[in-house]
């Protein structure tokens, strides 16, 4: 259902993706994902300011942070998560463009998710904690094709079903690793989720994500596939901080 959704942004997005690594500060994707509105100056309002306070400080000592604030009606649920490899540094300055970048894209919006490079920020007045979100979803490709792409697809596929079964055992469930391709060169690979999960629905959504690589990126060099509780990406070049 998703990908009907998105078919009309994709080749948006798989331009957005070469144009990432030059304007790094860029969100990659938002949804404005309720049509619920809340009142300005009103108590939704003032407890989502109070959430994104609270995110702010709580998410990069560990690159995760998840709370909620309010009651009832008011009540508002949200997280942000940083890439595995980002410094505390950088982790806090994404948080705070997301919160500041995501008010301005759904100002009344009492649901929204925002991602960028280095962080996802997500709130709802609804309590998702601990269900994979399998709403929000998008993808992006380089443009360039391999030249055999069977055994390409099947070593992505190979590299990143491992670093799934990596991540979801790990304590910031998170991992990264390469894979020996012909002629010296090698594949780089990602995937990570959103520490609300368990471990089981951690590798449901990764295995999930995996299997939608043939909707996105068949034979492409690099390739993502980002959800609000798990993302995945490979390439051809090292794209994480070492």
């Amino acid at each position: 259902m998703y990908f009907s959704r998105f078919a009309t942004s994709l080749y948006l997005l798989s331009f957005a993706f070469l144009l990432q690594t030059i304007v790094g500060t860029d969100p990659l994707f938002h949804f404005c994902s309720s049509s619920e509105k809340f009142i300005d100056n009103g108590t939704y309002e003032t407890n989502l300011n109070k959430l994104m306070g609270y995110l702010y400080l709580a998410a990069p000592p560990t690159g995760f942070g998840k709370g909620s604030v309010g009651e009832n009606n008011d009540q508002v649920n949200g997280l942000a998560l940083c890439r595995g490899d980002v410094s505390n540094t950088d982790c806090k300055a994404c948080i705070t463009e997301s919160s500041s970048e995501i008010r301005k894209r759904c100002p009344d919006n009492k649901a929204a998710i925002i991602w960028y490079d280095y962080c996802l920020l997500k709130y709802s007045n609804v309590n998702f904690f601990g269900q994979v979100d399998h709403q929000n979803m998008f993808y992006m490709w380089n443009l360039n094709n391999v030249s055999d792409p069977d055994s390409f697809n099947q070593k992505t596929k190979e590299l990143l079903s491992n670093l799934a079964q990596q991540a979801f055992n790990a304590m910031k469930m998170y991992a990264t690793g390469e894979l020996e391709l012909e002629e010296s060169e090698k594949l780089y690979g990602l995937t990570q989720c959103t520490r609300d999960l368990s471990s089981s629905d951690c590798k449901k959504c990764l295995d999930d994500a995996i299997s939608k690589l043939p909707n996105c990126c068949d034979g492409k060099e690099g390739g993502r596939v980002v959800g609000g509780s798990c993302n995945i990406r490979y390439e051809i070049y090292p794209f994480v901080n070492s």
